[in-house]
């Protein structure tokens, strides 16, 4: 049921932002930007965790999840560190998915040579 949820959560949370591809004027950076602020809003009003809880992995691996993880961080240094952690417990909570990413990026660069489309 687990893989279940997780595929039913991620699906709509793609599908929603297929119909705002086609059906705005966003462009898909708009877009990708807007779901990352969606995912620290509804965490701070506390929405996306029952959300969490139910899909899984379908809530916490889309962008939404990486404005969960944002959010997460911060309340959670806030709480042991005070105001300090405003500014550091998101970065430490998502520390090793922007490592990843930055990683993978650099080897993909290396093999695939990025450029310009011509």
């Amino acid at each position: 049921m687990d893989y279940l949820n997780a595929f039913l959560c991620g699906g709509i949370l793609c599908a929603v932002g297929q119909i705002l591809i086609d059906k705005t004027p966003l462009t898909p950076a708009r877009i990708l930007t807007g779901y990352v602020v969606a995912g620290v809003l509804l965490t701070a009003v506390g929405i996306y965790e029952p959300i969490v809880e139910w899909g899984g992995a379908g809530a916490t691996v889309p962008l939404m999840g990486f404005g969960y993880s944002l959010a997460s961080g911060v309340k959670k240094a806030v709480a042991e560190q005070g105001w300090l952690g405003v500014m550091t417990g998101g970065l430490s909570a998502t520390a090793g998915g922007i490592a990843a990413a930055v990683c993978f990026a650099v080897v993909m660069a290396l093999l695939f040579r990025p450029g310009d489309k011509r």
